[in-house]
């Protein structure tokens, strides 16, 4: 797979690459472990964290915002080395809708359906919308938790250590 990196743009600490073959986001880190395949890296938590699918793999060093992610480790980096981190936006744009506009469209499309149905129940109209709505709300949580398991097991949705700095 080809990356042409064309134009840099730095949001949240994180560096957005836009090329003519794919988008991805790097972020740079330090190596504090490794196996045969996978290394974890320290980094810096950034606004990106809330919507990434591959949040799971990672967890909170401190209360200063440090991270411990798990990634995938193709440029075989070494303990100690500083590294840059990559995955690629489209994986990102994809947990996003999943985790914040899916469940408030399906909440939207259960009230509409409650409110629709609820003469045919002979039920007060405001209150079967309500709980239809939040019926699919809860459905839609769970579908996320089925996903983003499954998402998190993939490595299309995991980071990537692509290239090592120094050690």
């Amino acid at each position: 797979m080809e990356i042409r990196h064309s134009r840099q743009y730095s949001f949240f600490n994180i560096q957005y690459s836009f090329s003519g073959v794919i988008t991805v986001a790097t972020e740079h880190g330090i190596v504090i472990r490794t196996d045969a395949r996978e290394a974890w890296v320290k980094t810096v938590k950034s606004g990106a964290c809330e919507g990434c699918s591959a949040r799971g793999a990672c967890h909170s060093l401190s209360e200063g915002g440090d991270m411990e992610v798990n990634a995938i480790n193709e440029a075989g980096a070494k303990v100690g080395d500083r590294i840059v981190l990559s995955f690629e936006t489209s994986s990102l744009l994809k947990a996003t809708f999943l985790l914040y506009v899916f469940p408030i469209l399906l909440l939207i499309i259960g009230a509409a359906i409650g409110q629709e149905t609820a003469p045919y129940f002979n039920v007060n109209s405001s209150g079967f919308s309500a709980v239809i709505g939040f019926s699919f709300f809860f459905a839609a949580v769970l579908v996320i938790k089925v996903k983003a398991n499954k998402m998190a097991k993939k490595n299309k949705y995991r980071p990537k250590i692509i290239k090592v700095l120094t050690n």
